[in-house]
Order: structure tokens, then C-alpha cells, then sequence
């Protein structure tokens, strides 16, 4: 029992058991992974769209699950084809973001624009 436990502090966390990693499991995370990203998409906020094209770590198939099963791979096809999607959807949201912020950027550097002036003639 911990110190904090003892002095009537909360309870740990509940810890949950990692699911064994199987194929199905894999598939699973990655499917979370792709609508991660698709709800990245719908906050529509430019710096988290960022990030995700900052992501450097590619995905590293997991070893010791042995091959592939034959069942799966249908399933593995349309993950395939939403990963796609997204990364596409993605990779669009980001140029778009870019290109705002050049023109923003070429805009507030500009000369400035001349001020009209007036001239009272009766004077």
C-alpha cells in the first residue's frame, strides 16, 4: 500500500489487460488510428493537421504473429484503401494550409497601400 494510499488518497487507476496482440488486434489499432486522423480532419484546426504531417514514425509491422491470415485479408484491403483516403485528405488539408499562409504571408509584408488624401480647395 502506498503512502498516499494510506493517508486516504484516491484509488490507482484501474489498469486494463493489453489485449493479446494478435492480427485482428492489430487491425483493430490501426483502424483507431485512421479515425484519429478523420476526426483531425473534421476539427479543422490547421495545427493538428499539421502534426499529423509532421508524423515521422512509420508503421512497423508487429513480429512474432506469424503470417498474415488469408481471412483477414479482405479486411486488411479496405483499411488499406481508408488509410489512403485520409492520408490523401490529409496531404490536401495541409497544402491548402501552406499556400494560405504564404499568401497571409506575402500580404502583411507588402508596402503599405496608399492612404487617400484630401485637399480642401476652399482654404
Amino acid at each position: 500500500m502506498t503512502a498516499e494510499r494510506r493517508a486516504g488518497g484516491p484509488p490507482p487507476p484501474p489498469t486494463s489487460p493489453r489485449p493479446a496482440r494478435t492480427w485482428p488486434v492489430v487491425l483493430d489499432e490501426l483502424e483507431e488510428d485512421v479515425r484519429a486522423g478523420e476526426e483531425t480532419l473534421s476539427r479543422n484546426r490547421a495545427e493538428e493537421i499539421a502534426a499529423w504531417g509532421r508524423r515521422s514514425t512509420d508503421w512497423i509491422p508487429p513480429s512474432g504473429l506469424g503470417p498474415f491470415p488469408d481471412d483477414l485479408r479482405e479486411r486488411a484491403a479496405r483499411l488499406l484503401q481508408h488509410q489512403l483516403a485520409v492520408a490523401e485528405a490529409l496531404v490536401e488539408r495541409i497544402t491548402q494550409s501552406q499556400k494560405q499562409r504564404d499568401v497571409a504571408a506575402r500580404m502583411s509584408y507588402a508596402p503599405n497601400r496608399p492612404v487617400a488624401s484630401f485637399i480642401d480647395r476652399a482654404l
